[in-house]
């Protein structure tokens, strides 16, 4: 009877010592939390996420705009080809509301230089320059990732026919794609692994992945794989072959940009030197420069030469543009 009488009071004196333990605990827990908030660090955390937060709504008001502005103006237009370029680019953007946005930038652009010059002419031209640069931004990104692609598509083959040896059918072959390639290339078989399952077609998933990408290369697998369906044969041998045939034109093309370099460099030098010395002059010597700005004729003398610049390096480019 003593001895469980002892172990009783052990216990009882064993939890009032972890009880006492867990109040002083908290009791410090509670110091170091104040005195965390207000040290340096700790503002400046708090001011940050206050920022984040100031910041995400200011985004979502500014996107919300945007979408209310591109209803209105899809309500207004039939058929908008921009909503293909936002396909092509892969951004979750629709046509109008990248309209919207590209109106919103040519304005603040126009009003920037209105404050700046107060001549209302050269406003609206930087208003349409911004607008200009937006969309050949957009033309330039999807050019980036349609070359990015065509580079991952050796490699995409060599996975699709290994896949296919190893008993895989093509779909799954497909997944696997999307799964273990970075994009561009992963997120474009994705969403033919998306559209095949909501009920589309192979072929026709496969043709909407040939209108995004617009590669050749990709034309050439796409037709195989149709007639493939069609009449039959070894689909993992016809993938190695034109995968070979793919890499060899990566490597010419490579060849030629190399070989062309020196003229592709020689159209920007020639299109910028009439620009850099025409500024160089006004700099050292403004008298000199000014007739061209004040009289007619140095007014002409320059339209001409903007038109002739803009034709030598058309010409140049044209030169150096080898389809391979």
């Amino acid at each position: 009877m003593r001895f469980l009488l002892a172990i009783l009071v052990t216990i009882l004196c064993l939890a009032f010592f972890l009880l006492v333990l867990r109040i002083k605990a908290r009791e410090h827990k509670n110091i170091v939390n104040r005195m965390e908030y207000f040290s340096g660090s700790a503002v400046k955390l708090r001011q940050q996420q206050l920022r984040q937060k100031r910041g995400a709504a200011v985004k979502g008001k500014f996107r919300d705009t945007v979408h209310r502005m591109a209803i209105k103006l899809q309500n207004i237009q039939k058929e908008n080809r921009m909503d293909f370029k936002m396909q092509q680019a892969d951004w979750p953007l629709l046509g109008s509301e990248y309209e919207v946005i590209l109106v919103i930038f040519g304005a603040l652009c126009g009003i920037i230089t209105l404050a700046a010059t107060l001549k209302p002419w050269i406003a609206l031209a930087a208003g349409l320059a911004g607008v200009i640069v937006g969309l050949m931004f957009l033309d330039i990104y999807i050019k980036r990732r349609q070359k990015a692609f065509t580079n991952q598509l050796g490699d995409m083959l060599t996975m699709v026919a290994n896949a296919l040896r190893a008993g895989f059918s093509f779909m799954q072959a497909f997944e696997l794609i999307a799964r273990e390639m970075d994009a561009p290339i992963g997120r474009e078989v994705q969403k033919v692994v998306n559209e095949v399952n909501v009920g589309a077609t192979l072929d026709t998933a496969l043709e909407n992945m040939q209108k995004r990408v617009e590669s050749p290369d990709f034309e050439l697998v796409v037709t195989a794989v149709l007639i493939q369906r069609q009449v039959g044969g070894n689909l993992a041998q016809i993938l190695d072959t034109i995968s070979g045939t793919i890499q060899e034109r990566i490597r010419m093309r490579r060849e030629v940009m190399a070989l062309t370099a020196q003229g592709r460099m020689s159209g920007v030098v020639l299109a910028l030197l009439p620009i850099a010395l025409g500024a160089f002059l006004c700099t050292v010597s403004p008298d000199y420069m000014r007739p061209l700005f004040e009289e007619t004729t140095g007014r002409i003398a320059i339209g001409v030469a903007i038109v002739m610049e803009i034709i030598g390096y058309v010409v140049i480019r044209k030169i150096v543009d080898i389809k391979v």
